[in-house]
């Protein structure tokens, strides 16, 4: 038989059927012998010894062996079946709440028995339910019981010998040279993880626990060394695609530096300086700009698109909302429009004429300049000679939504530079583990004349006395915001809606023009409440998080946030950051409902103690782990599942320097270190 035809045979042969552990254990992520070496345990149960009852502590598992003093199947007030152990030292109560024929009988009163279980407070004393009973007298194990992350249906039993054959089977030499094992201190690889999956009972439970154990320290290192040298690799490969030299500075640039009313800060200058150093050589740049609310990122970009445009490309600007996109476009034309830049608008909601005519401008090279939102990405946009993307609030794009970006581009030959930019400050720890790959410009400092905002924390029985407060306040002049975290009322979260607000507002406060802003309203209603807001005709906005970011009227002084303990702390510094942005003294208003939560507490303690955005991060970091600052590369997140950013930065320091010694010495084994430890993972990493 020739080979066309045994490959015709075997399309023909029905695919191998995937059995449902197997299915579960995919679930997981885990599908070779790889995987399932490197899943490792949650927390260790100790059934290496017996434990007298009258050690028996609330929330331990453990072993005992005794005898049923008695047994009992009780109807009421549930069907249950309840059993007394005792070992001479004291008694345990037992209960099954799922009874099956014959196990009474097993439970008779005097029977010698061993039970395992976790041992909790009962209405009689300590208890177990549903424990495990075997025979006194079997052997135990030798080793702490590891308890592994499992999901629904699959048992730790099927996990357990599944690990275990994995153990015997997987290739678990060790991918590092002993030169870098020596330099920092690593434990054995293999014996690492035999330890980690199998420790003797002689090891502390705590240094498990906590993750600080040599075996653990090795783990950790390995993870955060493959990631960095994933990173090392998305930065290798990025200087070795095309783009368009652009020219350092041009006459467009020089005209909007000196229209300019005000002098941009040292910040600002320097981070103009290094775009445009990255622009001026022939790959893409790839910079992340960061800075706090008002600390005048979009001059920052303005110039790089000036830079752009001088060179002879075109720039596309990106926001996730057509609130950000419209202030956005509204600042580019302040700025670029009288020196004769045309720019084009572009979102979902524009009508079909001048959707059709911003197309082709687009398409032309007539518009040097298109801002919109993720309608800049569809099929039918198409740009003449796309040479800048410029994405903001990056973290709120998807992996995919930027790419789609960035192949506007005339990829055959040349990729466009990216400036992606954040208002949400990213700590250092975060940045040296996902953002690696990238170069960073920080706005570490505020244009002069921003005023600090006050916050104040009220609790939400003093609403009549906050409701006084912003009447007094918008009566003088100003203008206010009040934000709810719903629009409608919602039976899971019992909260005050922004649509009740308004109407309560409306009828306390008839005197006042007050508006309503929600995600839910059609694109020109919004654009039309945001512009009489802006025009001061409304002087009371209430809204949902939609204004979040992307908002400046600077006549707007209060704001009050309503059930503040429900919001993160990154998101209430965001919303925070829409007053303050004139000569104003300004206010934040944060009304809570008690009783607080611990994190909730801390959360508003940390946003009354500093208007600090690289604090507040580093404390939401501290908090909730990476989260929502990951934004776009979320799904690389669990590339980090074993160190914590927060204790483990040594450790990150230690794998940044190894990366670069083993790219430079190892290669061969920096490519093995990565493939064990990344497989596909890394293409999170390339967006």
């Amino acid at each position: 038989m020739g080979s066309t035809a045994v490959g015709a045979q075997a399309a023909r042969r029905p695919p191998k059927a995937v059995s449902g552990t197997q299915r579960l254990f995919e679930r997981l992520g885990l599908r070779t012998a790889a995987d399932f070496v490197v899943h490792l345990p949650l927390r260790y149960e100790d059934e290496t010894r017996i434990t007298p009852v009258s050690q028996a502590q609330p929330g331990a598992h453990a072993v005992f062996e005794g005898e049923i003093l008695s047994s009992e199947l009780r109807l009421r007030p549930r069907r249950e079946l309840q059993a007394v152990l005792s070992d001479g030292t004291g008694h345990l109560q037992l209960r099954w709440l799922h009874v099956y024929p014959g196990q009474q009988s097993r439970l008779k009163s005097g029977r010698p028995v061993r039970v395992r279980g976790e041992v909790r407070g009962g209405f009689h004393g300590l208890e177990i339910v549903h424990p495990l009973v075997t025979e006194p007298g079997t052997p135990l194990p030798a080793t702490l019981t590891p308890v592994y992350p499992s999901t629904q249906g699959l048992s730790q039993a099927s996990l357990r010998k599944a690990i275990g054959k994995a153990l015997d089977e997987a290739d678990l030499s060790d991918t590092l040279p002993s030169a870098v094992c020596q330099a920092y201190d690593l434990a054995d690889f293999a014996a690492s993880l035999r330890l980690l999956h199998h420790p003797s009972p002689d090891i502390s439970l705590e240094l498990l626990a906590q993750h600080s154990h040599p075996a653990w320290r090795r783990i950790k290192f390995d993870e955060l060394l493959a990631q960095q040298l994933a990173l090392a690799d998305a930065r290798a490969a990025r200087r070795a695609l095309k783009a368009v030299a652009l020219q350092k500075a041009g006459a467009l640039s020089a005209r909007l530096l000196a229209g300019l009313p005000f002098k941009p800060t040292r910040a600002q200058q320097r981070a103009i300086v290094e775009i445009q150093q990255d622009l001026a050589v022939a790959h893409p740049m790839h910079r992340l700009l960061q800075g706090d609310v008002g600390s005048g990122k979009t001059l920052v970009a303005a110039m790089a698109a000036a830079q752009a445009i001088d060179a002879g490309v075109q720039v596309a600007v990106m926001a996730p909302t057509e609130i950000l996109a419209e202030q956005l476009w509204r600042k580019f034309s302040e700025w670029l429009g009288p020196l004769g830049v045309p720019i084009a608008w572009l979102t979902g909601n524009l009508p079909a004429a001048a959707r059709r005519q911003a197309l082709q401008a687009i398409a032309s090279g007539e518009a040097r300049l298109a801002v919109g939102t993720q309608a800049l990405i569809q099929d039918k946009v198409q740009f003449q000679s796309l040479g800048l993307v410029i994405s903001d609030e990056q973290h709120r794009f998807g992996v995919g939504q930027r790419l789609a970006l960035s192949r506007k581009g005339d990829q055959a030959r040349f990729h466009p530079h990216q400036l992606s930019m954040s208002a949400t400050p990213i700590p250092r720890t975060l940045a040296m583990a996902f953002f690696a790959d990238m170069d960073v410009s920080v706005l570490d400092e505020l244009p002069p004349g921003r005023t600090p905002v006050r916050t104040r924390l009220f609790a939400g029985a003093r609403r009549e006395e906050v409701l006084a407060h912003v009447a007094a306040c918008v009566r003088q002049g100003r203008q206010a915001y009040w934000v709810c975290p719903l629009v409608e009322e919602s039976e899971a979260l019992q909260l005050q809606t922004a649509v009740d607000t308004w109407q309560h507002l409306c009828a306390e406060l008839p005197d006042l023009r007050v508006g309503l802003m929600h995600g839910r309203l059609p694109a020109q209603e919004k654009a039309d409440t945001m512009a009489a807001f802006r025009a001061g005709d409304i002087q009371l906005l209430v809204s949902t998080t939609v204004i979040e970011v992307g908002v400046d009227v600077p006549n707007a002084s209060l704001m009050v946030i309503e059930h503040a303990e429900r919001f993160g702390l990154a998101q209430l510094h965001q919303l925070r950051g829409r007053v303050g942005r004139g000569a104003h003294e300004s206010t934040c208003v944060l009304l809570y409902e008690q009783p607080l939560s611990m994190v909730a507490r801390e959360r508003l303690r940390a946003l009354y103690e500093t208007t600090d955005g690289f604090e507040i991060a580093r404390r939401d970091l501290a908090q909730r782990g990476p989260g929502e600052l990951l934004g776009v590369r979320q799904s690389g997140q669990a590339l980090l599942r074993f160190a914590d950013l927060n204790d483990d930065e040594s450790l990150l320091e230690q794998a940044r320097e190894a990366a670069a010694w083993l790219v430079r010495d190892f290669p061969e084994q920096a490519r093995a270190h990565q493939q064990r430890w990344m497989s596909g993972a890394s293409q999170y990493l390339r967006s």
